[in-house]
């Protein structure tokens, strides 16, 4: 047997508070992409770029597309992000005082790239002023480089603090905990999200569910789109505007929102809170329809959960939508036999 704090740091037995996922040693993942948003604007947002030609510079940032995420597993961080960019750039000739306008176009900013091989494009609107289009192309590009670097940068450092522990702390001084993520089977799991803070309040995570239904899909989908349908397996009344932007409300104000997307019989979207959670603080609720033989598998992603509310609404989707449901579905069937 090893010795007291040595050995391999996925064991509980070093001196951690906590004694949970030492080092991360599962998988934990952090969703980067509202960081990254952020990021890359004030990274990139108000580059000048100066030369002989004259002097520009980079504006609004005004297409981002894209996701980033950071994943560990077994001690080791592993980054995913895929960009699509434009931003706007305005110069003044240095001879003329003429002004122009054009934007930057960044395709495809990702891990499989350096940034040095990422591909960068300049143009610049009809007329005059190709100098300064000549200078963003050379100075301006590089000036772009140097800022995804630092995106990069704070990516895997500013953004990813705590994300690997320490298996000891020095003595008085306290560790930062790690949560066990509940729910230990496939259709029930939980990963951790966005544990910072920045542009949320409060901490978040992401629920991932899985449940088997006898039915199809197009009748399953109905069940979360039909007010009868669904007042019927909440046992009561309901608000249910199934159309985008439209309201929802159930178990008697317990749980209220708003639909942002519905696919019949495939995909529905929606803005999803309990009255519990903090004022105006909304999860991303979105149930995929998979037929499977003669059943419908339904998959369940609840982004922005607040952390202390993780248990309880997981057991909500579980007793309160998915054994009701079952249990109408059962009825349904026994009442056409």
């Amino acid at each position: 047997m090893a010795k007291w704090g040595q050995g391999d740091p996925r064991w509980i037995v070093e001196e951690r508070a906590d004694a949970t996922n030492v080092n991360n040693w599962h998988w934990t993942e952090r969703d980067a992409t509202s960081w990254s948003k952020r990021k890359l604007k004030e990274v990139l947002e108000g580059l000048v770029v100066e030369g002989e030609a004259g002097r520009c510079e980079i504006g609004d940032l005004k297409h981002v597309e894209g996701e980033a995420s950071c994943n560990s597993r077994k001690g080791k961080l592993i980054f995913f992000y895929e960009w699509n960019l434009r931003l706007s750039w305005k110069g003044t000739v240095k001879e003329s005082g003429e002004k122009h306008k054009g934007s930057v176009e960044i395709p495809n900013l990702s891990e499989e790239n350096e940034v040095d091989d990422t591909e960068i494009n300049v143009s610049k609107k009809k007329g005059e002023g190709d100098v300064l289009k000549d200078l963003m192309r050379t100075e301006g590009t590089t000036k772009v480089r140097e800022a995804l670097r630092d995106y990069l940068k704070a990516l895997k450092t500013e953004f990813t603090l705590g994300m690997i522990l320490p298996t000891k702390a020095p003595v008085g001084q306290e560790l930062p905990t790690e949560r066990k993520p509940s729910g230990n089977t496939v259709q029930d799991s939980v990963s951790p999200e966005s544990l910072d803070t920045v542009g949320v309040k409060i901490p978040t995570v992401r629920i991932l569910m899985r449940e088997m239904f006898n039915s199809a899909a197009d009748e399953l989908y109905s069940v979360f789109t039909t007010k009868e349908l669904v007042q019927k397996f909440s046992k009561c009344p309901a608000v249910i505007e199934a159309e985008k932007g439209g309201k929802l409300q159930m178990f008697e104000g317990c749980v209220s929102g708003e639909y942002t997307e519905l696919v019949p019989s495939q995909r529905i979207v929606l803005k999803w809170r309990c009255r519990s959670w903090p004022d105006e603080h909304y999860a991303t609720v979105a149930l995929t329809f998979k037929d499977v033989a003669a059943q419908t598998e339904l998959q369940l992603e609840c982004k922005g959960v607040p952390v202390s509310a993780e248990e309880s609404t997981r057991q909500c989707w579980k007793k309160q939508y998915f054994e009701e449901i079952h249990i109408l579905l059962q009825q349904t069937q026994d009442s056409m036999e």
